[in-house]
């Protein structure tokens, strides 16, 4: 398949977790699999592609059989840094990125975010109005976010603001879409969401 044709799902996995004590959290547990698992499992069969981004050493995934794009800007700059690499590495795909703390994405969530969608500006899940990290980008967009990111820009939030559109997502979705697993107590809160 031509990759103009594909849409590629890249997994944000390269924050620093600190406050799961600088664990990987692409590899912690939850309901007896590793989040980067379930997310995997939800992807998969929305995609033509999967690929993984992460600024650890890429053999900690190797299991996953999924490429694993490091950011091109090396200090830390959060998930938009992310996001740049995997469109830097797919420049003529549709690009799906999602944080890996987001195990139980809907079930269609490109169909959603892609319906009516003209391809011009990315298309985001909202709930109740606020970004969540599951967007989708439109070919040739790494560019625009690079120049963000030199202009001393790391917000997702800004960047939504100025060149994305929210697709609203019902409340039954946004209790997964919400899910903030950055303890373990909230890994053990989420195994309620499973479904």
């Amino acid at each position: 398949m031509p990759e103009r044709d594909k849409t590629v799902a890249v997994i944000l996995a390269g924050g620093r977790s600190s406050r799961l004590g600088g664990a990987d959290k692409a590899l912690q547990p939850l309901a007896g699999r590793s989040l980067l698992a379930h997310v995997i499992e939800r992807l998969t069969p929305q995609v033509e592609q999967l690929a993984l981004n992460s600024n650890a050493d890429p053999e900690r995934f190797r299991t996953f059989g999924l490429p694993v794009i490091a950011d091109v800007f090396g200090d830390y700059r959060g998930p938009l840094a992310g996001v740049h690499a995997g469109l830097l590495a797919f420049p003529a795909a549709r690009v799906l990125t999602v944080a890996v703390d987001l195990p139980f994405l809907p079930h269609d969530l490109v169909a959603r975010l892609a319906r009516d969608w003209d391809g011009q500006r990315c298309r985001y899940a909202a709930c109740q109005g606020q970004h969540r990290l599951a967007i989708l980008w439109p070919p040739g967009t790494a560019g625009k976010v690079g120049d963000w990111l030199n202009a001393g820009q790391a917000s997702v939030h800004g960047f939504l603001t100025a060149h994305g559109e929210p697709v609203a997502f019902p409340a039954a979705d946004c209790a997964a879409l919400d899910l903030n697993l950055n303890t373990p107590e909230a890994f053990r809160e989420a195994e309620k969401h499973q479904r």
